[in-house]
């Protein structure tokens, strides 16, 4: 998709990229009010790249039955993303940006509570602990600008920006300028507020 000039979308799914259809998503209340990004790191086993795990996560199809005790905890989650992006740019797509991923969880921004229901969530293969690959921020720029095309999106953030406490996610190493610099909307001075 890196050198795709005109994106193209069928029923919310982009054309230029994997598909692996996930059932964890439910219905968006008004498909015209997608106005969030949701960036996201996830690596599984944790602080492993390229097991393909991730993708069976996001399908249901992790079971009791793994070597990794980590993965045999998690036999029971169902979630996906609407996107992956791997680190070597690969990009796959789980869920319809028409319908709601089960991506953010309890999550807040500006007020709305609920994001799944307004935003896009895109996981980037990756923790907390060390950079991104250029393959990585290459494909997101694409990826976000054909989001855009399509989306009234207002805001890119993170999950550590809507659910601030319970998540930490892209992490201090993701470079926020690096989207600014390609004139994205970007919006990370906003924390849910904590109460008590």
């Amino acid at each position: 998709m890196h050198n795709m000039q005109v994106a193209q979308w069928t029923d919310g799914w982009l054309q230029q990229c994997n598909h692996l259809p996930s059932p964890n998503f439910a219905p968006r209340s008004d498909i015209n009010d997608v106005s969030v990004v949701v960036l996201h790191n996830i690596s599984l086993p944790p602080f492993q790249y390229g097991q393909g795990a991730v993708q069976r996560l996001f399908t249901n199809q992790i079971t009791s039955t793994e070597d990794d005790i980590f993965l045999r905890s998690l036999t029971a989650l169902r979630v996906s993303s609407h996107f992956f992006v791997e680190r070597d740019g690969k990009l796959t797509q789980f869920v319809s940006c028409n319908a709601a991923a089960y991506q953010a969880g309890v999550s807040c921004f500006k007020g709305r509570e609920g994001c799944n229901d307004f935003s896009i969530g895109i996981e980037l293969e990756g923790c907390d602990f060390e950079p991104y690959t250029a393959a990585q921020y290459a494909q997101l720029t694409v990826l976000l600008r054909a989001i855009c095309s399509v989306y009234p999106i207002q805001a890119v953030t993170g999950h550590e920006h809507i659910a601030p406490g319970r998540k930490t996610d892209p992490g201090h190493y993701f470079q926020w300028d690096n989207l600014r610099n390609q004139d994205l909307p970007v919006v990370t001075d906003y924390q849910w507020p904590v109460v008590g």
